[in-house]
């Protein structure tokens, strides 16, 4: 969801309203304890050391400090709990560098806080606590220690609940794996806070801080590696998947945005860039994306060393750039003005730079390390899918083109005659036309001038054909000397008219035999005809096998028979 500004000067007003306001009246009413600020101090160095050391997961940064808040809570009261608790808010979002256009999360944060320490210490004293109690004459504040606790969590917990789903209107998993994560660690640390108060009310005092806190630095840097080694194990098995999938698509460009895709929906990526080195001489953009979005690759040529791209072809090595501070000071070419974070990875084929990716976030620290051994890893896999999609592609337009001529042969368009004939009978198409042509007397041709100069005239007739069909239609070379044109979608009448400029294309200009001579040295130019038969679907034939049969009497019993050098449709 984008966020107006009109919520975001709401989030302030509320913040202005409340906070401040609540704060000085909760020390009207429930005023600190007389005491030294100094005694505060510790209590307020631990927690901002714990505020500077969250957990990220799913990009949920996880804060454990209610335990700390407990102790402060029973030890202060809520004034002074609530105080160090928007401090340690403060230092955490700075922590994560939060950006300017999502300045509001600190008045949006602060506030949530706030509402967190007002209604779980409410309740504290409701249910008849009070601070600095020593729980082994008073049990029954364990109680409600506890109590404050859950009601603390769960605030804060239906709060975020409210936040993602009303105010943020966010889809999905709301319990997912960040949720489980800040519950089990939250529990799994909350008694330290019972026994963080119970030995700063022994004689340890201060000394109980380090004591408290050098173990729970510990914990809380294994669970963070514990994570990060999982999240790092994921990427990997996502990274085979992909690996997979890219290796069952059978052409490049198919290879080319599913690589993209997958990219996008595992990292968050704003824009993504795919190079491709030119002869070794210069970087062409072949592939942008840009929020998602598909656009025209226009970008102007990249030189070797020039650039973000053209570091990493000359370097070939995967740089990382976490704000746009780093990065600057690089011509950039086509990375919008916008991006912090960019991350490049050479894309490396037999131990050679063919192409560099670029991705970008709008946010900075957006990429880790371990994302780039992923990347670079995905590049490896990209790069082998796209040669053998490409040599499969070579492979099958091998099969279905003529080696001479370079149209298409008789057996690529007897499969796309029966694809559009199928289309013919669900509805798909309205009619389907076809023109037969067969040159007048070719056998004499290559008596007179020899079989190279025929390939010389069936060379220069598909190359005629080919700018005068153009994308109308499907051009192939039929067998010999003839030649096939399937015209979905055309009138009969329109594909006679067709036929009859063809006929006139091949006649009033005459061929020339580039390797043969007059009699003066001169190259031989030699005039030719052809006679066209012409037959539509359905008024002429029920499949395509008598489309191309009724198409072939026309040409043999109309236009051949009838003189050659003429065009005839299909009479029942």
């Amino acid at each position: 969801m984008k966020i107006t500004p009109m919520f975001k000067n709401s989030i302030w007003f509320a913040w202005l309203m409340a906070v401040p306001v609540g704060i000085w009246v909760i020390y009207q009413v429930y005023p600190p304890p007389n005491m030294s600020i100094w005694e505060v101090i510790p209590f307020l160095v631990l927690m901002a050391v714990v505020a500077s050391m969250p957990m990220v997961v799913n990009n949920t940064p996880i804060f454990l400090i209610q335990w700390v808040s407990l102790a402060v809570f029973l030890n202060y009261g809520i004034f002074i709990e609530m105080v160090l608790m928007q401090i340690s808010v403060l230092i955490l979002l700075m922590r994560l560098r939060v950006q300017k256009s999502d300045i509001y999360r600190f008045p949006l944060n602060s506030l949530m806080f706030f509402i967190v320490s007002l209604v779980s210490g409410l309740l504290f004293y409701a249910l008849g606590g009070r601070e600095g109690v020593d729980l082994a004459k008073n049990p029954y504040t364990y109680v409600l220690g506890t109590v404050y606790g859950i009601s603390n969590y769960g605030v804060n917990t239906l709060f975020l609940l409210f936040l993602q789903a009303v105010i943020f209107k966010q889809k999905g998993q709301y319990f997912g794996k960040d949720f489980i994560w800040e519950t089990v660690t939250t529990f799994i640390t909350f008694p330290i806070g019972f026994v963080l108060y119970e030995l700063y009310l022994s004689e340890m005092g201060h000394y109980s801080l380090l004591f408290v806190g050098i173990p729970f630095a510990s914990l809380s840097i294994i669970l963070s590696l514990y994570y990060s080694s999982g999240k790092v194990n994921q990427f990997l098995q996502n990274a085979a998947e992909i690996g997979h999938q890219l290796a069952e698509r059978l052409k490049a460009d198919e290879v080319l945005d599913l690589f993209v895709k997958k990219l996008i929906e595992m990292l968050p990526v704003d824009y993504a860039y795919i190079l491709d080195v030119v002869e070794d001489k210069e970087l062409k953009l072949i592939h942008k994306v840009e929020f998602g979005e598909v656009l025209e690759p226009i970008a102007e040529p990249l030189e070797k060393g020039k650039g973000i791209s053209g570091l990493v072809w000359a370097g070939k090595k995967p740089m990382l750039f976490h704000s746009r501070k780093e990065w600057s000071h690089i011509n950039s070419g086509y990375v919008p003005a916008g991006a912090e974070s960019i991350l490049g990875v050479p894309i490396v084929r037999n131990n050679q730079v063919v192409g560099v990716l670029v991705l970008a976030a709008n946010k900075k620290r957006a990429f880790e390390k371990s994302q780039l051994m992923i990347v670079d890893i995905l590049c490896s896999h990209f790069a082998i899918a796209v040669e053998n999609a490409r040599h499969h592609e070579k492979t099958k337009e091998n099969s279905e083109r003529c080696a001479l001529t370079g149209l298409y042969n008789y057996r690529y368009f007897e499969n796309r005659l029966t694809t559009e004939f199928e289309k013919l009978q669900l509805g798909q198409r309205e009619l389907l036309s076809l023109i037969l042509l067969d040159i007048d007397h070719f056998k004499s041709v290559n008596d007179t001038y020899g079989h190279q100069s025929g390939n010389e005239i069936l060379i220069q007739l598909g190359e005629r054909l080919r700018k005068k069909i153009g994308k109308i239609g499907t051009l192939a070379r039929y067998g010999g000397e003839e030649f096939v044109i399937l015209l979905p979608d055309m009138m009969k009448g329109d594909a006679l008219k067709l036929a009859e400029q063809i006929r006139l294309l091949i006649a009033d200009e005459a061929f020339i035999l580039l390797q043969s001579m007059d009699e003066e040295g001169k190259q031989l130019h030699v005039n030719i005809t052809a006679s066209i038969g012409v037959a539509t679907a359905p008024q002429d034939a029920d499949d395509s096998l008598a489309l191309i049969r009724h198409a072939d009497r026309a040409l043999y019993v109309g236009a051949k028979r009838s003189g050659r050098n003429r065009v005839a449709e299909y009479v029942k």
